[in-house]
């Protein structure tokens, strides 16, 4: 038996992290430790160390031997090796060219007022419903859900069959079940992407459906583009919305200066943990980061939400602070080469839920305990199963 600390890390509050990840990046920022699936990996949990390895194209996320490389978790989509070996870096750039004007400054304000039409419609169906109410259920899936498909290009109608396929997707105990719901997820979205060619719209999927990438590359992207804009957006609302409420200080500055919006919104991204499962990567070749020596092929585990933390970089970084003066952009989106092409529509969709909803509820609280708000231990990306508010 490895006496090496074990894989995920335990924690008591859900909107804190383990303080193992503190204890050990103290001792070790990149530390040898044991995933859940029993594999030997580097957790990487500095800021700075972070940052080197999301710059260094040594790592990537495929495998030269898929089959038998090491995983984090039994997750399909993230827990292993993803994308061909040989062709990761060509794929990767022509995707980013690809992508990055779907989401660029321009199109994101165009974006902005349909976004507050939304935030505004939710907020007036609740209002009408009256409380109590589950924020989760009514506001924070069905408004990044709306946003993503029309960006995307994907029929709101569907949000049903596309929100259980994502559901299933983010299975970390079950192999087999998120790489089916993967495969269906795909299948679903490259015919929509394959309808476009027939008809084209003002869409990402219409994008897609020219770019010169092999077949099987288009159909994993457009899925992972439905599952990724809206699934961690949901939580980073309901993690924002607990912050404030848990804070009534930070929510009394909020409801006097609406303009602080935006750096809520990024004191938000940087505090916020819904998932501690973190992100792979493989080592191409052997590299050295923080005095270690990590090997071809090993398995490296960055802990973005461990860095976003790093005491090394902010002061008193568990207090959720949004007058804090940022010299250090969190790492929520990653960095560099690597940085969340739609980091911008989350912002966009965040900055618009924060600058509109307490001051339209004023009086929003939780309609139950704090400590009775049960989370999805289960799920890659973690998040709360409900969150009943009143006002």
């Amino acid at each position: 038996m490895s006496d090496l600390p074990r894989l995920p890390f335990r924690r008591g509050d859900v909107l804190e992290i383990s303080p193992a990840f503190r204890g050990l990046r103290a001792r070790e920022p990149v530390a040898r430790v044991v995933t859940e699936t029993g594999d030997e990996a580097w957790l990487v949990s500095g800021y700075d160390e972070i940052r080197q390895v999301f710059a260094d194209d040594r790592f990537g996320r495929s495998h030269p031997t898929p089959e038998s490389a090491p995983r984090l978790s039994a997750n399909a989509m993230m827990g292993g090796p993803s994308g061909d070996y040989a062709t990761e870096r060509a794929v990767h750039q022509r995707l980013r060219r690809l992508l990055t004007p779907a989401f660029s400054a321009r199109r994101m304000r165009i974006l902005s007022g349909r976004v507050q039409k939304l935030v505004e419609d939710l907020l007036d169906d609740l209002v009408e419903h009256g409380p109590p109410a589950d924020l989760h259920e009514r506001f924070s899936v069905p408004l990044p859900m709306q946003v993503i498909c029309e960006l995307l290009g994907v029929p709101y109608a569907d949000r049903a069959k596309f929100r259980a396929m994502a559901d299933a997707m983010t299975d970390l105990t079950d192999f087999e079940h998120s790489a089916a719901a993967q495969t269906e997820m795909n299948a679903y979205t490259y015919a929509i992407v394959r309808a476009k060619r027939r008809d084209p719209g003002e869409d990402v999927y219409t994008d897609l459906a020219t770019a010169a990438l092999p077949e099987n590359e288009i159909a994993r992207i457009a899925g992972g583009l439905l599952f990724a804009g809206h699934e961690t957006t949901v939580n980073q609302i309901d993690y924002g919305v607990l912050l404030f409420l848990r804070d009534p200080d930070q929510l009394g500055a909020l409801l006097r200066d609406p303009s602080l919006a935006e750096a809520a919104v990024e004191e938000i991204l940087r505090v916020a943990a819904p998932s501690q499962h973190g992100l792979v990567r493989y080592a191409r070749e052997d590299v050295e980061i923080a005095g270690v020596t990590i090997r071809a092929g090993d398995l490296v585990v960055l802990a973005t939400v461990a860095a976003n933390r790093d005491e090394r970089v902010y002061d008193d970084p568990d207090r959720f602070d949004i007058s804090r003066q940022i010299v250090h952009p969190h790492v929520g989106f990653g960095y560099a080469a690597h940085y969340c092409v739609g980091a911008s529509l989350a912002r966009v969709e965040l900055t618009t839920v924060f600058r509109t909803l307490f001051h339209r509820l004023p009086t929003l609280r939780l309609a139950v305990p704090a400590d009775e708000l049960t989370t999805h231990h289960d799920r890659l990306t973690g998040g709360l199963t409900e969150l009943p508010v009143t006002w």
